[in-house]
C-alpha cells in the first residue's frame, strides 16, 4: 500500500469518527414525579406504540375532530415536557389521556422527548 493511500485512509477514518451524530438524550427530568428517567429502548418503543394508538388516532392529517396534527418533531424537548407536566391540551382534560395509566403517559412523554425537533443537530448535514 502506498504512503498516499495510507494517509488518505487515515483522513477518511478520522473524518468519519469525528463527524457529529444525533444529539439523542439519554435521560430526562420529569417534573411531575421529580425523577430522572432513563430513556431506554424498550420504553421508547412502547411510547411509540402508545403514541400511534392513542394520540395519532385524533392528531393525524385531515382529522374531523379538530385536533392539531402532531408528530414527534412538532415541539422541542422542553415543550413536550411542558405538555405532559401542565396537561393543558384538551385531550389531557377530556380525551384519550384518561385511558392511559400514569406510566403509559411517562412512556409517551419519553418517546416524544427523545425524538423532539431539537434532538437532531442540523449542522451535521452541512
Amino acid at each position: 500500500m502506498s504512503r498516499f493511500s495510507v494517509v488518505a485512509l487515515l483522513v477518511v477514518v478520522l473524518t468519519v469518527a469525528s463527524s457529529p451524530a444525533f444529539a439523542k438524550p439519554e435521560k430526562r427530568f420529569d417534573r411531575a414525579s421529580s425523577t430522572i428517567r432513563e430513556l431506554k429502548f424498550a420504553n421508547l418503543r412502547e411510547g411509540y406504540k402508545l403514541f400511534r394508538s392513542s394520540c395519532k388516532s385524533c392528531h393525524h392529517r385531515g382529522n374531523d375532530k379538530g385536533a392539531k396534527f402532531l408528530h414527534t418533531e412538532s415541539k422541542t424537548m422542553r415543550a413536550w415536557n411542558r405538555v405532559f407536566y401542565e396537561r393543558y391540551p384538551q385531550c389531557a382534560v377530556d380525551g384519550d389521556w384518561k385511558n392511559l395509566s400514569a406510566e403509559d403517559l411517562l412512556k409517551v412523554n419519553d418517546y416524544l422527548f427523545a425524538n423532539a425537533v431539537d434532538t437532531v443537530d442540523v449542522n451535521c448535514y452541512l
